[in-house]
């Protein structure tokens, strides 16, 4: 290897822990503030403005790589998860239990709609829906899961979940890991005599109600999505 070989390698490296910096600086950011101005980002990553600019154009385009990375979490965490040489139940509940710990839904209902997603984003939150979905699926015909929890249903109580904020970082984590294991015990299969009269009801969620918007890249217009959809579609890290 050259000098010059061992100076550009070094300077790569030297780029690539700074833009992990500036991205565990912009979620810290805009979890507390989802209109802060791109300006917060530098100061909190202690980097120039301008170094921050030669990375991201824009704020919208440090959100867009921000849920990108949140998006690659979940599906390495579904992927482990599926290939873990465990039982159904405990595959699960531990994928379960490492996106939260991730929070991977975290910054979701916060930035929803405040930039546009690209044609692969969109593609990615098809197969972590698949993924999700065949993990879930696993579990119930195992019998360890209940039969009438949807895909959705966890969804919407992950995305619930994220919302828990208590005192600092460590205390919020050890409390969402403690209603996880809450909502765990909720989806395990078990006698249901005495519900029935709720279970029928209601009808497992399938289709996410007609609420939020997101933008698409194809154009400025927006797609009526619901929380949860945006969720699985664009969950952050």
């Amino acid at each position: 290897m050259t000098t010059r070989d061992a100076r550009l390698r070094g300077r790569q490296a030297q780029a690539a822990r700074n833009d992990e910096v500036i991205l565990a600086a912009a979620r810290e950011v805009f979890l507390a503030d989802p209109d802060a101005p791109i300006a917060a980002v530098a100061e909190r990553a202690g980097v120039g403005i301008g170094a921050l600019y030669h990375r991201y154009a824009s704020k919208e385009d440090l959100l867009r790589t921000l849920c990108w990375h949140g998006q690659q979490v979940y599906l390495a965490e579904a992927r482990r998860a599926l290939e873990l040489d465990a039982g159904p139940w405990q595959a699960y509940t531990e994928f379960l239990r490492r996106i939260v710990g991730a929070d991977t839904h975290g910054l979701t209902a916060r930035l929803a709609g405040r930039f546009t997603a690209t044609p692969e984003m969109f593609e990615l939150g098809g197969q972590m829906q698949e993924l999700g979905t065949e993990l879930l699926r696993r579990a119930q015909a195992a019998g360890e899961v209940r039969a009438d929890v949807a895909f959705l249903d966890v969804g919407y109580l992950l995305e619930l979940l994220s919302m828990l904020r208590v005192g600092d970082a460590e205390r919020t984590a050890a409390m969402r890991q403690r209603h996880l294991a809450l909502i765990i015990d909720g989806l395990r299969a078990g006698d249901l005599a005495g519900a029935d009269a709720a279970l029928d009801s209601r009808r497992p969620v399938r289709q996410p109600p007609r609420m939020t918007c997101a933008r698409r890249a194809s154009g400025r217009t927006r797609s009526p999505l619901s929380p949860w959809r945006r969720s699985w579609l664009l969950p952050c890290a």
